[in-house]
């Protein structure tokens, strides 16, 4: 969105302030400001001059000698331009003077050109008359400029006074970023109104009066707007007795400004108050609708239509159509038809003004392939009311550049109307939110230059309709903070209890987990929770297995996906299987995340979903390393009581001889062990492979960050080492829980520190070493105590059918 200050300054005509001033000013109150250009930037001593006299110049054929008028003196320029002639006023640059280009229209120089007096073939010349492209603008902009030569000016300046006054240079053209819900602000009004309000300046919008003849609009045009939903409202005016020209300097310099090109009167007054409303409109050769009648319906699929630019479009029931009585005129919101343009011999001019649906016109302008300046303000989702004050000002304006008369009355057709957003007044919670002190009296002062109203009766703010930002009571503490300045915002603490910043319990124990895994050399991986039934099969399950018991996705992207898992085996071993056909040697896996147990099926209520803490890995390792991991995980989370592994885990997919259950208190945390052969084959692992999982939500409640301090111990400890032969079905678990029991209050610590079998023992039992330390917290211990621990501890062991070893 682009603007330039002089139509600014239209309707807030006390704004002064710089460029940089308004820049910074607007962008702190929400209306941000991208940057800005001065058209007469590198134009200087620049004046009115009147040709004198033309003469030949005596040495070039192609050159004339000019004695021309610049108010204060009359001055010699030597110039090869064609088109001037005695009496012409035109550009000129004085001595000293500079030009922002050259006549070629390539891109113009960061400082300009200089002009100097000297002489061409001989003869002085004291400036220069110049062409539009010299002065930094082109013919678009310019379109009573000749395509070559110098610029003519009307009758109606002065001799000697400013040239760029008079070209309407000395301005700035504001670049504008607006957000998508400020479609106000996409017109010169609503930006006005945002400058009045943050410089608190009197506004002064346009005031709208129609000079009508004493025909009805009912005998010239009838609307049927057959969607609704698509088209709120449509509003329609007709002009007759159309005299087609240029329009005024002042109206064309202000859409030039923008960046539209002029055309004529009637265009240009479409394209102005699109500009100064951000309503677009559409005028139609009255003549070329049949039966004088407007229908506003869906296009049929299939439908081509050709636009105003000669393509052909091709069409669906979801694009919206203006129709006459016989055909389609204008695709609805994005551009006119070809069979109803505007010609030079237009005498009748139908004007549209609506409102369309904004997603509508957005996917509509996608699917044709077609997006105009209209369309962009559509699809914005424009403020129905202010289709009929855009389209009065049309006319208005048709009515003050002698363009043609206004029949009476107005064709209106819309649903009903939406209702202004009402809020309660409430300051003290715009203060508490914002963190000010802005008093009710400032607060309502704001209010009332964005047209907000005030009801001191019921206490209430009513929203104007172009403001459809405005719906909840943050939004007006919001326009409170804007015009107040954000900069004046005092900074604050928050208001509040202060809580502890940390992660709950149970994420702390994941992260405990994450961190012990990757100190040990594991790598984290994710998984999906989406798998395949054929995975049962691979990992050997049982067909009765309750792990089976899935539940099945009503919408699977296919059979690969189409179960939650109840084990998290799969996506493990798929990606160890990876790894090892990519010939990585040594890999170390874990994830963190759920499973699904379904509570019944089919199901009746959300499933079970249980956190799975899985590592698995291959290559330099054993199953007593990843018996380590897990313990290593375990003792940092506080579980330092003993772990039992139970070996008849009972796992399908796991060694028969290489497996265990993982015991704390009684309660089975989860399992590991060797990957069943089988199963390797199953996923191409071509080396023995080793997994744990830990069910987190068993672990959780025995977890505990609470550490109790034990002094250091004030008396030697005594160490005892046996060795024993036992028989071979007696695992050492065994042992050790003989040890623990029979070891009493001054068994500190046990340590195994060697297992034999061979050809010394004989057959069916093997040989097991312990050393075993002995401490107490109050005393030297004396042999006896050592002695009858050790009794007690050989009593029980004897009892199992193990022996001393001699």
């Amino acid at each position: 969105m682009n603007t330039a200050l002089s139509w600014i300054k239209a309707y807030v005509p006390d704004l002064n302030c710089t460029d940089q001033e308004y820049m910074d000013a607007m962008t702190l109150s929400g209306t941000k400001v991208e940057g800005y250009s001065r058209p007469d930037k590198n134009l200087e001593k620049i004046v009115v001059g009147q040709i004198e006299k033309i003469e030949k110049h005596p040495d070039a054929d192609k050159l004339i000698v000019c004695q021309v008028n610049i108010g204060s003196e009359v001055i010699q320029i030597v110039t090869g331009a064609p088109n001037v002639k005695e009496g012409d006023k035109v550009p000129v640059v004085l001595d000293g003077g500079k030009v922002a280009g050259g006549h070629d229209g390539g891109p113009l120089p960061e400082e300009g050109i200089v002009i100097k007096a000297g002489k061409l073939r001989g003869v002085a010349s004291n400036g220069m008359m110049c062409s539009i492209e010299e002065l930094g603008s082109d013919r678009n902009m310019y379109p009573e400029a000749p395509e070559m030569g110098i610029y003519i000016f009307g009758d109606d300046v002065e001799v000697g006074s400013d040239a760029i006054e008079a070209l309407g240079l000395h301005d700035t053209v504001f670049e504008y970023e607006i957000t998508s819900n400020r479609v106000d602000c996409y017109s010169v009004i609503g930006i006005a109104r945002e400058a009045a309000a943050t410089f608190r300046k009197p506004f002064y919008p346009p005031v709208v009066r129609v000079s009508e003849n004493q025909e009805n609009v009912a005998d010239y045009i009838s609307v049927d707007v057959q969607d609704q939903e698509l088209c709120p409202r449509y509003c329609a005016r007709v002009c007759t007795n159309i005299k087609i020209g240029p329009s005024p300097k002042w109206m064309q310099r202000r859409l030039a400004a923008s960046g539209i090109r002029p055309i004529n009167n009637l265009v240009d007054i479409t394209n102005y108050v699109m500009e100064e409303y951000g309503q677009p409109m559409h005028a139609y050769n009255l003549d070329t609708i049949a039966g004088h009648k407007i229908i506003v319906r869906r296009a049929k699929d299939g439908d081509v239509f050709r636009t105003l630019d000669g393509q052909e479009r091709k069409l669906d029931a979801d694009v919206l159509m203006i129709c006459d009585a016989e055909k389609e005129v204008g695709i609805a919101g994005i551009m006119g038809g070809e069979n109803s343009m505007i010609t030079d011999d237009v005498t009748t001019v139908l004007f549209e003004a609506a409102t369309f649906n904004g997603a509508n016109i957005r996917k509509s302008a996608r699917r044709i392939g077609l997006r105009t300046d209209a369309s962009g303000k559509f699809e914005k989702g424009l403020d129905p009311c202010n289709a009929e004050e855009a389209i009065n000002r049309a006319c208005q304006l048709i009515v003050e550049l002698g363009c043609g008369e206004v029949v009476g009355g107005i064709v209106d057709v819309h649903a009903r109307m939406k209702e202004k957003v009402v809020l309660p007044f409430e300051p003290d919670s715009y203060n508490k939110l914002l963190g000010t002190n802005v008093s009710k009296e400032e607060m309502l002062d704001i209010f009332k230059m964005i047209e907000i109203e005030y009801d001191p009766e019921k206490n209430t703010l009513t929203m104007p309709t172009f403001r459809q930002d405005l719906l909840r009571q943050c939004d007006i503490a919001e326009e409170v903070a804007r015009f107040y300045g954000y900069d004046r915002i005092p900074t604050t603490l928050p208001n509040g209890e202060a809580t502890t910043g940390k992660l709950p319990f149970k994420l702390r124990i994941e992260q405990k987990a994450r961190d012990i895994a990757e100190y040990c050399g594991f790598s984290q991986g994710m998984c999906y929770s989406f798998e395949s039934p054929k995975v049962f099969d691979k990992l050997l399950l049982d067909a009765e297995d309750p792990a089976r018991k899935a539940i099945t996705i009503a919408n699977p992207l296919g059979e690969d996906f189409s179960i939650m898992r109840t084990l998290s085996l799969n996506g493990m071993l798929t990606s160890l299987a990876t790894n090892y056909n990519r010939r990585n040697k040594d890999v170390r896996l874990y994830e963190l995340g759920n499973i699904y147990i379904p509570k019944d099926l089919p199901l009746k209520e959300l499933p079970d979903e249980r956190m799975q803490f899985t590592l698995g890995m291959y290559g330099d390792c054993d199953f007593f390393v990843m018996k380590g991991v897990v313990e290593e995980f375990l003792e940092s989370i506080g579980m330092r009581k003993k772990i039992v592994y139970d070996p008849k885990a009972g796992k399908n997919f796991l060694h028969p001889g290489r497996q265990a259950n993982i015991i704390y208190e009684g309660t089975v945390l989860g399992y590991l062990g060797e990957v069943h052969p089988g199963v390797c084959d199953n996923y191409d692992i071509k080396t023995r492979t080793y997994i744990a999982v830990l069910d987190m939500p068993t672990v959780v409640p025995f977890a505990t960050f609470d550490r109790k301090y034990e002094g250091i111990a004030k008396y030697p400890a005594v160490t005892r080492d046996i060795s024993m032969v036992v028989p071979e079905d007696i695992m050492v678990g065994q042992i050790e829980a003989v040890i623990e029991q029979r070891g009493g209050k001054i068994l500190e610590d046990y340590q195994l520190f060697d297992i034999y079998e061979g050809d010394q023992i004989k057959e069916g039992f093997k040989s097991v070493a312990y050393s075993i330390t002995f401490r107490a917290s109050d005393k030297t211990l004396e042999e006896a105590d050592v002695s009858g621990a050790m009794r007690k501890i050989l009593n029980g062991l004897e009892g199992m059918g193990i022996e001393l070893r001699s």
